[in-house]
């Protein structure tokens, strides 16, 4: 049973820190042949917070900085449609050009059949991989103003040598005040590579979670980024096969005691249009699993695991129970990748339809 904060003891349900980036979809072509975008936000971290606030209604901000420049209005107004608190926002000032500070960008194709989705960032110098300790007052926000739960994760510590050291700050307060921490590895090798790859990803990890109350990851996540390779773990077949996965988040509990739940997606990519979708938690010496979906139909699935995340951590929150938590956030990860862009468009009781095993007739 986690020991969350009273609802009314605080200003938010949940804060989330991380990058906040423009992307650009080139929709049905690629990028490279585009003549339009279309644009939306998007990131990792700040995904969860607005899934939670867009879909099922609860009081979260994001902890973020951003270039003062149009670039960065737009990402400001973009975030203003999905309702979630920019009263934490950073904001830089802009010399004019972009060399010592910028917004960051990710041009995103969506995939279709056997074309992979394609992802192309560029972030270099942003405002957020700036971000350094001592910025942000976290005493102000889970002390005097008060979260019930900071969410963070993998790809915002690689951005920058201080980020993680944010990222620390901001769960040791956390801590302090009784506020819950949740982490998604979100292992990014492109993120990774001209730093050090996995060596580094896992001294940084492996650091950081030894504050996390809720740990994410998929199998590949919690080998790169945490080093928890299980002899004979196919990195294919196991997308579908909780058992594998089972036996590395015993391991991971073993060493990290201090994780209370551990949960992850299973995800079997057969087409980038046609996947596997399933997921499971672990909590308090036991395993949930969510109804596998064989063959779901992919629109989008960029922002597939932060909806899953947003859907659990509600259930959690809510004290609605591991079983709710794991199947709410498998169905709305399920709905989020019905529908372009990185943000969820579903709603609660869409959620809680699929989450019954409601079908796809007209609903008039």
């Amino acid at each position: 049973m986690l020991n969350i904060r009273e609802a009314d003891q605080t200003r938010w349900d949940l804060v989330s820190l991380g990058e906040v980036m423009l992307r650009l979809d080139p929709g049905d072509f690629r990028i490279w042949t585009t003549r339009s975008f279309q644009a939306w936000e998007g990131g990792g971290e700040y995904n969860v917070a607005r899934g939670l606030k867009r879909c099922f209604g609860l009081r979260t901000a994001v902890v973020t900085a951003f270039a003062d420049n149009p670039v960065g209005r737009l990402i400001q107004d973009l975030i203003y449609q999905g309702g979630v608190d920019q009263s934490q926002v950073l904001w830089v000032k802009y010399d004019g050009v972009g060399r010592s500070v910028r917004n960051g960008l990710n041009f995103t194709e969506r995939g279709f059949g056997v074309r992979a989705a394609l992802g192309c960032s560029d972030r270099g110098h942003t405002a957020a991989s700036q971000l350094k300790p001592g910025q942000i007052d976290w005493d102000e926000i889970f002390g005097r103003q008060g979260a019930r739960w900071l969410h963070t994760g993998g790809i915002f510590c690689a951005l920058s040598e201080t980020t993680p050291l944010v990222a620390m700050e901001a769960m040791q307060a956390a801590k302090k005040h009784g506020t819950m921490v949740s982490y998604d590895l979100n292992y990014r090798p492109s993120l990774w590579k001209g730093i050090g790859g996995e060596q580094k990803a896992r001294e940084v990890n492996r650091e950081l979670a030894r504050y996390v109350d809720v740990m994410l990851g998929n199998e590949e996540d919690f080998t790169a980024a945490l080093g928890f390779d299980v002899e004979g773990l196919d990195q294919h077949l196991s997308k579908l096969d909780p058992a594998n996965f089972f036996k590395m988040i015993e391991r991971a509990v073993k060493e990290y005691p201090n994780f209370q739940v551990v949960a992850t997606t299973l995800r079997n990519a057969k087409t980038a249009s046609r996947n596997d979708w399933g997921a499971v938690c672990y909590t308090d010496g036991q395993f949930y699993q969510a109804a596998q979906r064989n063959d779901l139909e992919i629109l989008d699935r960029v922002g597939g695991g932060d909806s899953f995340a947003s859907g659990l951590i509600y259930g959690l929150l809510m004290g609605k129970g591991p079983q709710y938590a794991v199947d709410c956030g498998a169905a709305h990860g399920a709905l989020a990748m019905t529908t372009p862009g990185d943000t969820t468009m579903a709603t609660l009781a869409e959620v809680e339809k699929v989450m019954k095993g409601g079908g796809a007739r007209v609903d008039r």
